[in-house]
């Protein structure tokens, strides 16, 4: 009996179908030329597909065991912040994994957001990516445009093109600001920079009680939620995505950045936050400062020969103060504090959702606590309202004492006085911006790694940069640096991997030179 057209059809599509299971074998792929290249497309002069074995299905996968990897970044908080690295600030989350994990003292960025973002996620050094300084003051000259050359493709999509799923939450401060309209181009947007998903803001700042909000690249209204605080709107996205993409493709790495607008300014925070650290910070910004050095000598994360160098000449002693200004500036801290230990308890939040869907372990998950180091731009009195700086307004004591209890609220957009940033950057001197001294470019980092890292509650004191955490993951993934993306070719990766010191404590420093430069403040590192 013969067979019709349709029926043989039907047989070919379902001898075809049965292929799907077989994949090329993965160290087949020339992996430093991305995308990855198809096969060759077979030709068949046999008409009946019943006596022709179908090709191998093409899909690119991460290589066997590659490891998730989840990048946080806490914004505008030093060295001396945080209880993991001596400060007066609890942050449990980091705690525990710095106690199952390692403690890097040594690690530095550029001294400001948009060029530490960029040479995180590139691994090089902010000039070679455009950004020289944040988006807002690009030039038109080399290094400085706030614009990404294709010859610099990132993190992101280097995974995303060897089969990771990848996801960006949060800030993002890495588009010229005349390309952040509707009109685009979106060339340099989250998703098109390599993330499948991104949740977040596109600016450097934005109000964490009303924020403006983009899901890819389209404006949307944050849920009007009891209480809306948007890092536990960009935790729950996070949340959900990774519990989404591990239910559908459990057998596909992620990588996750995680990016707060927390630290920075505005200090919004719920006052239950806030009021954990009622009366804590009465004691002042020199006294704090003080304190906080003599922990970080106890701890080891300092030498315990360091001696604490005075502060900057415009700072005056907290003994100095009338009354009133040690009451206001005391309230900035505590609401800073709040802020800094909600955001962190976020951070948990996260930690906790891999552990119930038993992804923890097999995560390299990286938790740098600071972008650059505390911020002093509220000035010498902060700010009830950071928006009268740009207006050229002045605010006055006199007129923020009435308003203490209200900030860190939605009817405020504030920022606290410089003396604190001082004394969160302890035991350093200076503070963001400054790229010529470690108050600006010295930030704790813990790096957590079950089944990569040996260790636990290790401290590593090898000299690092943030160019140098994309070639410890692509080391980490058992991934080659690309000689090209999408056709174009590359600019060799500047950084070093510290993979190196993960089970080697004394490990001779391999980064061994790094610039830096910020509005012309400048310094270079050699050979310690």
């Amino acid at each position: 009996m013969r067979r019709s057209i349709f029926q043989v059809v039907c047989a070919a599509i379902v001898l075809l179908g049965s292929s799907v299971p077989f994949v090329l074998a993965q160290d087949q792929f020339d992996r430093t030329v991305l995308p990855i290249q198809e096969p060759k497309r077979p030709t068949y002069s046999e008409l009946d597909a019943r006596n022709v074995k179908a090709p191998p299905s093409f899909q690119v996968r991460a290589p066997a065991k590659a490891p998730n990897i989840v990048i946080v970044l806490i914004d505008d908080v030093g060295f001396g912040a945080t209880s993991t690295f001596g400060g007066p600030i609890q942050t449990p989350t980091l705690d525990r994994l710095a106690g199952a994990g390692l403690r890097y003292n040594n690690f530095h960025t550029t001294a400001l957001c948009s060029p530490t973002r960029n040479a995180l996620k590139t691994g090089r050094n902010h000039h070679t990516a455009n950004t020289g300084s944040i988006m807002e003051s690009s030039t038109g000259f080399p290094g400085n445009t706030g614009q990404i050359p294709n010859s610099v493709a990132p993190l992101a999509e280097m995974l995303r093109l060897n089969g990771y799923s990848t996801g960006a939450f949060g800030k993002w401060h890495e588009t010229a600001v005349w390309e952040t309209s509707v009109s685009g181009p979106f060339d340099r947007w989250p998703t098109h920079q390599g993330f499948d998903k991104f949740y977040g803001f596109i600016g450097g700042e934005t109000d964490q009680w009303y924020p403006l909000v983009y899901d890819g690249s389209t404006r949307i209204n944050p849920p009007k939620t009891e209480g809306y605080h948007f890092t536990v709107d960009m935790t729950n996205q996070a949340i959900n995505w990774v519990k989404a993409q591990q239910s559908i493709t459990p057998d596909k790495p992620f990588f996750v950045y995680y990016a707060t607008g927390a630290v920075h300014a505005p200090h919004h925070v719920p006052k239950a936050w806030a009021d954990k650290y009622k009366g804590q910070f009465d004691k002042g910004w020199d006294r704090t400062r003080q304190e906080t050095t003599a922990r970080q000598k106890k701890m080891g994360v300092i030498p315990a020969d360091t001696k604490l160098p005075g502060k900057p000449d415009d700072i005056k002693d907290w003994d100095e103060l009338p009354a009133g200004h040690r009451q206001l500036f005391a309230r900035q801290a505590e609401v800073f504090a709040g802020f800094m230990e909600q955001t962190d308890h976020e951070v948990g939040r996260f930690v906790e959702a891999l552990e119930d869907i038993g992804e923890m372990n097999n995560t390299l998950f990286i938790y740098i606590a600071g972008d650059n180091g505390t911020s002093a731009e509220g000035g010498f009195v902060g700010m009830y309202n950071e928006m009268t700086y740009f207006n050229n307004v002045t605010e006055k004591v006199e007129d923020l004492i009435p308003l203490m209890e209200k900030w860190g609220g939605p009817e405020t957009f504030p920022h606290m006085a410089a003396g604190w940033a001082v004394a969160f950057d302890a035991p350093f001197q200076w503070t963001k911006q400054v790229a010529s001294d470690f108050g600006g470019t010295r930030n704790g980092m813990v790096i957590h790694w079950p089944q990569g890292i040996k260790e636990k509650g290790g401290l590593r004191s090898q000299f690092g940069h943030v160019i140098d955490i994309a070639p410890t993951i692509l080391e980490a993934a058992t991934l080659p640096e690309p000689k090209s993306v999408n056709g174009t070719p590359q600019t060799p990766i500047e950084g070093t991997s510290l993979l190196y010191t993960f089970n080697d404590a004394k490990a001779k420093e391999r980064h061994t030179t790094q610039y830096f430069e910020m509005f012309g403040n400048r310094a270079i590192y050699h050979e310690g």
